[in-house]
């Protein structure tokens, strides 16, 4: 259970910080934010707060935006029954085309024809009688109840996406992959303060009956270079005893303002089936406030570098078993959260820098891939048709689908059959 509700929670983090960013661009940019949602599924509640609806759906996996768009006009098929209400300019601010049996308030019309995205009227029979033909104008900023009772604000054109020009466009479809990028950094930079701090050169302890006791190394001795070589940190200790492969290490120490050499020879040990070569010491961490910070900042930058060197890999040598979906991402939470919250925050970091990374790769379904055909936009001087544009979106996310099924079904292979 407690996996369970440690993946909803990182999963809908990830999903959240992502479509936030999309939400706070796009707003910043003029681009009508028709929906935020938390969740998924039918909806549980709902506000508006001028121009956008913000609504809490039952399940509990992520959110989503929903910018204007010519794919998410409201459209009032000619026929259909909707109630309407009017301002003092006899103008419609309210348009209830649920077909609920409990309408708003106002007057009942049945459409003949609607633009609610050009000239912002609607025509029709007053309470469906042909001998009261009616058309009634648009309020720009009118709200429609759609078949899910849903209240939005409808989408003129002016306020759409494609009418954004094509930097406000990159921003906008950047926005989200960068604040998965800023919120592994993040978390990254929390992480280094619930840990201890990073491993200094200097000997904290040392173990009993240990290569390192018997060379009468002791604790507070600072280790200065390893066969002649300068150490500055402890990373570059352990590479060094590691390539040592068991061989003598002469290793110059300092305690005070005394200096001595010691000759050690690693043991090995076999952890998960890798040899590992050690002398048997501790080391001194460092508290200091600078130091840890540091430390948060290097470890997302590696991290970053790690995956980006990792997706490149993966085009150079494709297999599924490097991919992971919601499926692979529940196995390694419920895995991490029975280590401790200490690697939930740091499994949370990798996650959100990874989602952001994968985001950006340019593939038709992905951010990436819109940032393309907004790439290619300003390299053209205009936008690619909607058409084109359309056919090319339904192909990427064909192949979209398919790679996520081909995943799930791996995934529920490696963690739950094999």
């Amino acid at each position: 259970m407690k996996g369970i509700l440690i993946f909803l929670v990182v999963f809908g983090l990830l999903v959240f910080v992502h479509e936030f960013g999309h939400f706070i661009v796009a707003k910043k940019s003029g681009i009508l934010v028709r929906e935020f949602s938390i969740g998924m599924g039918p909806k549980l509640f709902q506000i508006r707060r001028n121009p956008t609806t913000y609504t809490i759906r039952w399940l509990p996996l992520g959110g989503y935006v929903r910018l204007a768009g010519s794919d998410d006009e409201t459209k009032l098929d000619p026929g259909m029954t909707v109630v309407v209400q009017l301002n003092d300019n006899n103008e419609v601010i309210r348009i209830d085309a649920s077909e609920s049996d409990l309408p708003i308030e106002g007057i009942p019309i049945q459409v003949t024809k609607a633009d609610l995205v050009d000239a912002l009227t609607i025509s029709g029979y007053e309470n469906g009688d042909e001998n009261k033909p009616v058309t009634y104008h648009v309020n720009h900023d009118a709200t429609i109840i759609d078949k899910n009772k849903t209240e939005l604000v409808i989408a003129p054109r002016d306020t759409q996406f494609q009418q954004a020009n094509v930097w406000q466009k990159l921003a906008t479809n950047f926005a989200g992959p960068f604040m998965n990028i800023v919120l592994g950094f993040v978390v990254f930079m929390i992480w280094t303060f619930t840990v201890p701090g990073p491993a200094t050169t200097t000997i904290a302890k040392v173990e009993n009956n240990s290569p390192a006791q018997v060379a009468k190394i002791k604790a507070n001795d600072e280790i200065i270079s390893i066969n002649g070589k300068k150490m500055s940190d402890f990373e570059d200790i352990s590479n060094q005893i590691s390539r040592s492969k068991g061989k003598d290490l002469k290793i110059r120490l300092k305690q005070g303002d005394t200096y001595h050499t010691a000759i050690v020879k690693p043991t090995s040990k076999t952890i998960q089936k890798q040899k590992v070569y050690q002398i048997g010491i501790v080391a001194k961490s460092d508290e200091n406030f600078g130091a840890k910070l540091k430390r948060g900042w290097d470890t997302a930058v590696s991290t970053t570098s790690l995956i980006f060197n990792a997706v490149g890999n993966l085009f150079r040598h494709f297999s599924l078993n490097k991919l992971s979906g919601p499926v692979g991402i529940y196995s390694q939470t419920s895995q991490v959260s029975n280590m401790g919250f200490t690697y939930v925050l740091a499994f949370l970091a990798m996650i959100s820098i990874n989602l952001g990374i994968v985001n950006l790769i340019p593939i038709p379904g992905l951010d990436g891939g819109k940032l393309l055909l907004n790439l290619i936009e300003l390299f053209r001087g205009k936008p690619i048709s909607e058409e084109h544009e359309a056919i090319v979106e339904l192909i990427g996310f064909g192949l979209l689908l398919v790679l996520i099924i081909a995943v799930t079904g791996n995934d529920i292979y490696r963690y739950f059959i094999k």
